[in-house]
């Protein structure tokens, strides 16, 4: 009896245990060719690999025979699920034509790693294996993250080649400083794989903040009573720093001032770290003449105590229960929106009940023209959210969704009301 021909995967999509594609995956539906070219670096490849297919992306791998030396094709087909290509003379492609074939399935071609000498090739045009056929054949977009030793990154025909490729619209990620697998220490070293990851996400969003500056405050703060102990909050600050991933990935030039949190700063943002209200309303109101949009997710504690005491407050059996008095701390966000030229302010309320009441009565008072309510115990800590927006208009609920792609919907959502104007990035 004749076996039934196993079916082409090269381009199938990845699916859920179900059956069903996961459409509310960060890439579901993207094609992704990944080519790996000779370089230590390519043992990052095979987590980028699991991140990419994770967040529904179908992932194709190519490598070239010196990349094959650092790790097996049969990895690569592992984790990526798909039979992986290395000859331009593979008989599996029924035209025999795989840098044609590979190529045109593709929403992008990411190069990682990608060296020295595949720079050069993609500078001057060369294409003698597969994968620099393929690119020069391609018609679709090229990312390069390179990785290389300090010395060959400093290199003047490689700054040239690097440049060329820009020029070219050919985009370059990284690469990144540090310890390299040579004992030398400097820039070349290749991006980590979930850095790689999120400037490949960024790369497929829509631009519509591009020129804009956005000022964002998240997570908690802390109050201090004395040198080891505080007053502080759940907040996670999981939803600020999806909102700061969102705009940077929407092309904004993204300040985030964050409270003690312990989150891994956004590709492309610019983070500076506070503790206390009073800390953060002077970095905010810093930040705040160059800003074109302010959300204040952060949740600020209201008062601090009069007094930190300069010793830890120790407890005794004779001793009374210590007392503190308290001073109301700065409001923030009013404080922006009281300025005069001030940008188009964002508010968040994170309340425990009587989130309609609450939520348009605190958008007055504030004087801002969004806020963003929730409701906190259903969301701190967690990675998912449920938001009402608050507009003198009226109000929208938006569906619980993960925090990362609501943040994506609220920063379309801010970017359709706030107007175009104050400073603009040239």
């Amino acid at each position: 009896m004749l076996s039934t021909p196993a079916p082409d995967r090269r381009f199938q999509t990845k699916t859920s245990p179900e059956g069903k594609v996961d459409q509310t995956a960060e890439l579901a539906g993207k094609h992704l060719l990944l080519g790996l070219t000779g370089g230590i670096a390519c043992y990052k490849i095979a987590e980028l690999t699991r991140l990419l297919t994770k967040a529904g992306a179908t992932v194709q791998i190519a490598m070239t025979e010196a990349a094959t030396q650092f790790i097996t094709p049969v990895t690569m087909q592992a984790l990526s699920g798909r039979p992986v290509y290395t000859s331009q003379w593979d008989a599996r492609v029924p035209n025999n034509m795989p840098h044609i074939d590979l190529s045109r399935e593709a929403d992008a071609i990411v190069i990682a790693p990608a060296s020295t000498d595949f720079i050069a090739k993609l500078a001057h045009g060369l294409c003698d294996d597969l994968l620099s056929t393929l690119c020069i054949a391609r018609d679709c977009p090229l990312l390069v993250v390179p990785a290389m030793n300090r010395q060959m990154w400093q290199n003047a025909a490689t700054q040239r080649n690097v440049a060329t490729l820009r020029g070219d619209g050919v985009e370059v990620l990284g690469p990144d400083s540090g310890p390299q697998a040579c004992g030398e220490i400097g820039d070349g070293r290749m991006l980590e794989p979930t850095a790689t990851f999120e400037a490949i996400c960024a790369f497929f969003q829509p631009k519509i903040l591009r020129g804009r500056r956005v000022l964002i405050t998240a997570g908690p703060t802390f109050e201090p009573l004395d040198p080891v102990r505080g007053i502080t909050n759940r907040s996670s600050g999981k939803m600020g720093f999806s909102l700061a991933r969102a705009a940077a990935q929407a092309g904004a030039d993204v300040h985030l001032v964050a409270g003690p949190v312990a989150l891994e700063t956004p590709w492309g943002v610019y983070r500076e770290d506070v503790q206390t209200a009073q800390q953060m309303y002077d970095a905010v109101m810093h930040a705040s003449p160059d800003t074109d949009i302010f959300i204040a997710v952060a949740a600020v504690a209201d008062w601090r105590v009069d007094h930190v005491s300069e010793h830890k407050i120790k407890k005794s059996a004779d001793e009374k229960l210590p007392t503190f008095s308290f001073v109301e701390n700065p409001d923030i966000l009013a404080a922006v929106a009281k300025l005069p030229n001030p940008p188009y302010c964002v508010g968040f309320a994170a309340e425990s009940g009587d989130l309609d009441l609450h939520g348009e009565e605190k958008r007055v008072r504030k004087n801002v023209p969004l806020l963003i309510g929730n409701l906190g115990p259903l969301t701190f800590g967690l990675d998912d959210n449920e938001v009402v927006l608050f507009e003198a208009s009226g109000k929208t609920c938006l569906p619980r969704a993960d925090k990362k792609l609501l943040a994506r919907t609220l920063i379309g959502e801010i970017a359709k009301r706030a107007p175009r104007g104050g400073s603009i990035l040239s």
